[in-house]
């Protein structure tokens, strides 16, 4: 992603006018069990008129719980016990219930991660707009049209429709403009932004994240960004402050921050990145030890002590003070200068792979699978003709939008949807049955997968050792002492503690919960793992080390993985090759150096400038709406929104898969010297 910053000339901000926020000394406490937990202390910093500041950190830190307290919504356990919040000069913590609700009516907004949360499914999408200007004040007849006028002002095509649609009717990217557009329906002072595009693929979030520069320079908004992808807050900050067990460990402009970081906490989060061009072969990421703090009260010295490589006694037993430095920054932390040279906590080296790459046939194969949904009045082809290979210790990355087919996919390869009747999927040779209940327990074994979200993937009620272990007993290979042995063996493999085998999903942060989530995948010794998103809600710093157990899991055990993601840094880095999807037909596969390096189909460059945050000449990115699979376009799917369209053949001609280069494919009219190639340097940003 792109690592441009706004000009501070253009911030707009006025030494005269008050600031739009203004939080000092911020101190919060949640009542647990009747004791109060505090969870956010000392936290200072200010946010100019037109301004946007980051907050960043690894979930638990206290981000939130800071965004709640400006707007007043903590919950009824939790409560400010000092400190001071000034929105617009006004003193938001002596307000009054009517000074309060006039507050959020038009001085601060707020913008969730998930936008389906925020609006209600039982409402049409105008009446809910609507009622932001009803409580307003705004005349009744002046409603729907203003709502109307607001959604064509955050680039909703046709607006006038969706005002009549409910919220299941739109998608992600949709829905997101809709929240924003009802944050911005009154003009506030303040813009909080929680995670705004952390669930969008790259196309959409890069049209979101524009949106938000351009509607906020429009507006004259001031915006709160909290975020834990970093380049996204690279982008659309100006200045950014480093949240750590609800402390403030680092602040200052963006780019001399990210650049150049003078806090260990600050150097650990950005070495969890994949950097680029560097793959799982030739590096292991680097990742931050272990946990947070679970209380902050008795805790003496620097709150990152415990899993600070530079750290000595001083660093427990005095709490280094926020520590001015030249440039407008600060930095918590007595030994500043040395954060550069902060030790890696992860071997660089990947440890050698135990798998064969002179296997003979590939471990799963499909051949010309196509799903169609509906009826045979109103087909909806899904998927057309998809045919792939995933061979012996490989992974293979399968990105696209939403709504391009790769769910559908994974899907059909491990028997939980049955492909059309022409289609064949086989494991080693062997042709599997179309439904997973008429497969094999070999076969069952063999493919297994590791969802997105853990919390709904792991039942609740059940203890760690009873989840990683049903596998094991169903599939029948292990009773008894087998079983035991196995299943150390297995939380050795992921690298987790014995300890937590008594314990609930409920007492596990994120991370551990998509450790026990791996490691029931692993519990048959699968063949092939189909990865759905699995680290795409999680924090740099614990996506760094799944990505890590991921590897070291191919490497030991020669495992196959089918890598679903939209995150096109993680998959650069832990693919060999990969498939690209739209509206579902396979319009490119091979060598992932070669994918990224170019020529690219034209929709893949799109997806990568889109990821770059690029939009140079030559490379443009990619707007509007994936077609309805419904009524897909004539010839070539992606004619309506391909900026290299070549004329009428494109409208009416539907082009072939052709191998360009040895094992390069490409579905595309154009020739490779017509084709685009996304510059090494924008590629870097990825």
């Amino acid at each position: 992603m792109g690592w441009s910053m706004p000009d501070a000339t253009t911030l707009g901000t006025s030494a005269a006018a008050a600031d739009a926020l203004d939080v000092q000394d911020l101190d919060i406490a949640y009542r647990v069990r009747g004791r109060d937990r505090q969870v956010i202390r000392g936290v200072s910093f200010r946010i100019g008129r037109g301004e946007t500041f980051g907050l960043v950190g690894e979930s638990g830190c206290g981000k939130s719980t800071v965004a709640l307290a400006v707007t007043r919504y903590l919950p009824s356990n939790g409560r400010v016990r000092a400190g001071a919040i000034r929105i617009a000069g006004e003193d938001a913590l002596a307000m009054d219930a009517v000074a309060l609700r006039r507050l959020r009516t038009r001085s601060i907004s707020m913008v969730y991660q998930d936008p389906g949360r925020a609006l209600n499914p039982s409402l049409r999408i105008g009446r809910q707009l609507a009622e932001v200007f009803e409580v307003a004040g705004v005349p009744a007849a002046e409603r729907l049209d203003r709502a109307e006028a607001m959604l064509k002002r955050v680039r909703i095509v046709d607006a006038g429709r969706v005002m009549h649609r409910y919220p299941h009717e739109l998608s992600g990217g949709m829905l997101q403009r809709v929240v924003i557009a009802m944050a911005l329906a009154v003009d506030p002072t303040l813009l909080i932004l929680d995670e705004p595009t952390t669930a969008l693929d790259a196309t959409v979030e890069a049209e979101v994240l524009d949106l938000i520069q351009q509607l906020r320079q429009e507006f004259g908004s001031s915006v709160l960004f909290i975020g834990h992808n970093l380049a996204v807050i690279s982008r659309m900050c100006a200045r950014v402050g480093v949240l750590y067990a609800g402390t403030l460990v680092e602040e200052g402009p963006t780019r001399q921050v990210f650049a150049a970081p003078r806090h260990p906490y600050t150097v650990g989060l950005l070495r969890c990145l994949p950097q680029a061009g560097l793959s799982k072969h030739e590096t292991r990421l680097d990742t931050i030890p272990g946990f947070l703090p679970t209380s902050l009260a008795g805790l003496k010295g620097c709150v990152f002590a415990d899993r600070c490589g530079l750290a000595r006694d001083l660093c427990r037993q005095e709490e280094p003070p926020l520590i001015a430095l030249p440039g407008g920054r600060f930095s918590r932390c007595h030994f500043h200068e040395e954060a550069p040279a902060l030790p890696r906590a992860t071997p660089p080296s990947p440890p050698k792979s135990t798998a064969s790459r002179a296997a003979l046939r590939p471990v799963l194969r499909a051949a010309e699978v196509s799903k169609t949904f509906g009826s045979a009045l109103t087909p909806i082809r899904a998927l057309h003709d998809i045919s792939l290979e995933l061979w012996p210790g490989e992974t293979l990355g399968l990105v696209g939008e939403s709504g391009s087919g790769k769910t559908t996919l994974a899907k059909l390869l491990l028997g939980l949807s049955a492909p059309d009747l022409n289609g064949v999927i086989e494991l080693d040779g062997n042709k599997l049955a179309a439904a997973a209940v008429k497969r094999q327990p070999a076969e069952l074994e063999a493919l297994q997968i590791i969802f997105q979200n853990p919390d709904a993937a792991l039942n609740r009620s059940q203890t760690i050792r009873r989840i990683m272990s049903r596998p094991m007993r169903k599939l029948g290979r292990y009773r008894g002492a087998a079983l035991a042995t196995k299943l150390t063996a297995l939380m050795g493999h992921i690298r987790l503690a014995e300890r937590y085998l008594p314990m609930r999903p409920r007492q596990l942060s994120g991370g551990l919960k998509q450790r026990v989530a791996i490691g029931r995948a692993f519990a048959g010794d699968p063949r092939v793992v189909v990865c759905d998103e699995p680290t795409s809600a999680l924090d740099v710093s614990v996506q760094a080390a799944i990505l890590n157990l991921l590897a070291d899991l191919q490497a030991e055990q020669g495992v196959s993985y089918l890598f679903v993601s939209h995150d096109l840094r993680v998959v650069r880095y832990i693919s060999d090759r990969i498939a690209v999807l739209y509206l579902g037909r396979l319009m490119e596969i091979g060598p992932a150096e070669r994918v990224f390096g170019g020529p690219h189909h034209p929709y893949t460059e799109s997806l990568l400038a889109a990821a770059a945050q690029t939009d140079s000449e030559g490379t443009r990115r990619l707007h509007g709406e994936i077609p309805s699979a419904m009524n897909p376009p004539s010839g070539c799917v992606f004619h309506t929104r391909c900026p290299r369209k070549i004329g009428a053949i494109c409208e009416t001609q539907e082009p072939a898969l052709i191998q360009r280069e040895g094992d390069h494919g490409i579905r595309c009219h154009l020739e490779l010297d017509q084709m685009g190639r996304v510059a090494k340097a924008e590629l870097e940003q990825l």
